[in-house]
């Protein structure tokens, strides 16, 4: 008789059967059925996603903008300096002016964006001749330690276009074919990007 009282108590609930708690059939189709979210939920979730995508992303571009932008900023005020700094040591000529050889000036572009590079990432002497080593004669610089100019965050370029002839000073005219734009005779250095001649 326990046996039997046992077995039919399975099925009406909350009941021991052979000394054991068990639950019933229905009570744990309840329970499984519960589990998992519903399409109309999912579909919530995902429009919030969504949204949230939509307002973080102009976000992240924006800040990445700003970060080539003060990169930009940063690496043509180290330029600026550096060339200021040789033309103070240099009699008043700045890099570029004169040939890699010293005391003749540059008759072609490709010869001052030469002489510019070579002048500020090597010894100089006081007219412009180059020397990889430090000494009594080539006593100035190196103004850039690496080897190279900085990149133009913006173009990805590391190089320099130097402008032999122009004399007025406000002249500030970029192409876009190189990362930096050097006037060897006024001393201004631009961002030749296309985009930023007035940082």
């Amino acid at each position: 008789m326990r046996a039997q009282l046992g077995k039919l108590s399975l099925f009406k609930g909350f009941k021991y059967v052979n000394g054991e708690k068990m639950h019933s059939l229905r009570r744990r189709k309840t329970r499984l059925s519960n589990k998992g979210f519903t399409l109309i939920e999912i579909l919530i979730v995902v429009m919030v996603l969504g949204i949230l995508a939509m307002v973080i992303i102009p976000q992240i571009s924006v800040s990445t903008g700003d970060a080539k932008e003060s990169a930009l900023s940063t690496n043509i005020m180290a330029l600026r300096n550096a060339v200021e700094l040789y033309y103070h040591q240099h009699n008043n000529v700045y890099p570029g002016f004169n040939t890699v050889a010293g005391g003749v000036a540059s008759g072609t572009t490709a010869l001052a964006a030469a002489a510019f590079v070579d002048q500020l990432t090597q010894y100089t002497e006081a007219g412009g001749k180059t020397a990889v080593t430090k000494s009594d004669t080539a006593k100035y610089g190196p103004y850039l330690k690496a080897s190279v100019l900085p990149t133009n965050s913006f173009n990805e370029l590391a190089t320099v276009l130097c402008d032999i002839a122009t004399t007025d000073i406000t002249a500030k005219v970029s192409d876009g074919t190189t990362g930096w734009k050097f006037y060897v005779i006024t001393g201004v250095l631009l961002a030749n990007d296309g985009a930023h001649d007035t940082l």
